[in-house]
């Protein structure tokens, strides 16, 4: 494993050092600032309301845990 540091902007990783290879490299990007990610997708820590899901669930007439479970099987 080798770790070199680097900029993001706009979509765009740009590295302080060149690294040559022929072939695809797979990365894992770390943000060492705190930024606050949205997507269309993804919800953050901001976006949750634990009322509201308590609200949300009210009228739910199952197991939840079960359901998500279940969903998880499915996807796989």
């Amino acid at each position: 494993m080798l770790a070199l540091s680097g900029t993001y902007q706009n979509g765009f990783v740009k590295l302080d050092k060149d690294y040559i290879t022929d072939s695809p490299v797979k990365v894992i990007v770390t943000f060492l600032e705190e930024t606050e990610y949205k997507s269309e997708t993804h919800i953050t820590l901001h976006d949750f309301s634990f009322a509201k899901s308590q609200s949300n669930l009210e009228h739910y007439k199952g197991s939840f845990a079960d359901d998500v479970i279940e969903q998880r099987r499915e996807s796989l």
